[in-house]
């Protein structure tokens, strides 16, 4: 019989693929499990997503691929939450993914999976809201956002 490894650090990781309606999401906990679900681009969802983060053991590191402006609901609610966010490049996905499965092949499981790698081998970016930081009145001046 084998003897049940302890984790070492007590971190959940979190990739989230964001999309108009739906959410990928995919949760590696500290002992090596994955756990996959779908999460709408509401509160009640998204009220549900806090709570299961909050339940998870030590830390969440949560990091999700930008789609638009969908992305920022969820990454202002996740920061007000005290977790922390980091953001996945897209071209940077893309050629993983394609690295990774030699193929073009896309879809919403497999993108939460290249988002989960990433955040793994720490290949992310810290996700700074614009509302919280400051500087969302800079983005309106200088018209970097849409509405």
């Amino acid at each position: 019989m084998t003897a049940q490894q302890k984790c070492n650090t007590e971190v959940t990781l979190v990739a989230i693929d964001v999309a108009k309606a739906w959410n990928a999401v995919l949760v590696e906990k500290c002992d090596g499990t994955h756990q996959r679900f779908r999460v709408a681009n509401t509160r009640a969802d998204h009220d549900r997503l806090m709570l299961f983060l909050k339940n998870q053991t030590g830390q969440c590191r949560v990091a999700m691929e930008p789609t638009g402006n969908y992305h920022r609901p969820l990454a202002y609610r996740l920061l007000s939450e005290g977790f922390e966010v980091h953001l996945v490049s897209s071209v940077a996905a893309a050629r993983f993914r394609e690295a990774t499965f030699n193929s073009w092949d896309k879809n919403d499981p497999k993108d939460a999976a290249v988002i989960l790698d990433m955040l793994k081998q720490g290949k992310v970016l810290s996700y700074h809201d614009p509302v919280t930081a400051g500087i969302h009145d800079l983005q309106e001046i200088s018209k970097t956002y849409v509405i």
